[in-house]
């Protein structure tokens, strides 16, 4: 086997990690001796050991002179784990081959450094475009501060993410439903705006097995969110957080004794500043947040230039209705040259649905 197929190997594990790791990156590591894997792992959860570390304890034999597999960098300083470089260099490896640099000020080209000043042969940037793809979260947020935002919605070929009746269970079908699962599995967070709240009531956590329920925001600049809310019911058992322009202290009272997090936020054009919600959200180590809100939240954070990534789920269906919701709402842009424009778009089918993923492009007028 080449390089390419150990670390794809690697990059198998460390997608094991994923919703798991948050705000870590996600990481494998393969460790092979004589052509034969002797040890791999992955780094499982937040504030465990890293996987170097981990393939390093599952090895089956004397790991010294071996070849580490690692998709990011390995790290050189001491966080909630002792630095991986010095249980590389203790177990004697001979040569290890990188994926991703860590753009972490804290290890940016040390650690690979730290190796190569101690002997380690060190290949670099193996299978690099799939390794940096896999923690495009994770280099978002540490590079910016902010979390990295994807905007989600379902809608019909016509445009439409509910009839013109406010109907909208279901527009997609049970496989673009159990996708949208695993992302709420997947990124630590999700928002929604109070419009949403008080259409649906919805719940909002994670319905896939085993998944691990996102933090739940609510943008609510006056405290309209009913106290009877699925959400503030179950605040204890699902952390929700409460954004909001009012600063009535017996009003916010009520939402506190249920468990919810009030967070006070500025007012901008009458509503909860989103520009400085995220970076409140980035302070509390929140590296991601699902968009899953409706037309009038949607438009916001496109106007705000708070969204990397847009995920639209489209349904083979027509609603038609003039009033029927659409997913980006607002004033909208006046000219077609001023769009949002959406770049590295990719579909995949689940079921009888499409998903479309697409990266937004920074440069454009509404995301300066």
């Amino acid at each position: 086997m080449e390089d390419r197929e150990y670390m794809r190997m690697a990059l198998a594990l460390a997608e094991k990690g994923m919703g798991w790791t948050s705000p870590n990156p996600m990481v494998g590591a393969v460790i092979v001796k004589d052509g034969r894997v002797i040890g791999k792992g992955y780094h499982e959860k937040y504030g465990q050991p890293h996987a170097e570390r981990n393939a390093l304890a599952s090895c089956t034999e004397d790991p010294r002179g071996a070849t580490m597999y690692v998709t990011l960098e390995p790290c050189c300083h001491y966080g909630k784990q002792p630095p991986c470089v010095d249980a590389i260099l203790e177990a004697g490896i001979r040569r290890v081959a990188v994926g991703s640099a860590d753009p972490n000020p804290l290890v940016c080209g040390k650690g690979i450094g730290i190796l190569r000043s101690h002997g380690v042969c060190v290949t670099e940037d193996v299978l690099r475009e799939e390794c940096d793809r896999l923690n495009r979260v994770f280099f978002h947020y540490i590079q910016t501060g902010y979390p990295f935002a994807v905007m989600k919605y379902a809608m019909t070929m016509d445009g439409k993410i509910a009839a013109y009746t406010g109907a909208s269970k279901w527009v997609t079908g049970e496989e673009a439903r159990a996708h949208v699962q695993s992302q709420r599995h997947r990124f630590r967070s999700i928002m929604v705006g109070v419009g949403t709240v008080l259409a649906d009531d919805p719940l909002l956590t994670c319905r896939m097995e085993g998944g691990r329920d996102p933090i739940r925001i609510v943008c609510d600049s006056h405290l309209r969110t009913p106290l009877t809310s699925q959400l503030v019911q179950t605040a204890r058992q699902a952390p929700t957080v409460i954004a909001t322009c009012c600063v009535d202290r017996e009003k916010q009272a009520a939402y506190q004794d249920a468990g919810c997090a009030i967070w006070r936020i500025s007012e901008r054009e009458g509503r909860v500043d989103l520009k400085e919600l995220m970076k409140r959200l980035g302070q509390e180590n929140i590296d991601s947040v699902l968009l899953e809100g409706g037309g009038t939240l949607n438009w916001a954070a496109l106007e705000s230039g708070v969204v990397q990534k847009v995920q639209a789920y489209i349904a083979p269906k027509l609603f038609g209705g003039q009033t029927a919701k659409t997913p980006v709402e607002g004033q909208g842009f006046p000219a077609p040259s001023e769009a949002v424009f959406l770049k590295n778009s990719a579909v995949t089918r689940l079921g009888e649905d499409f998903l479309i993923e697409s990266e937004v492009d920074g440069h454009v007028h509404g995301n300066r």
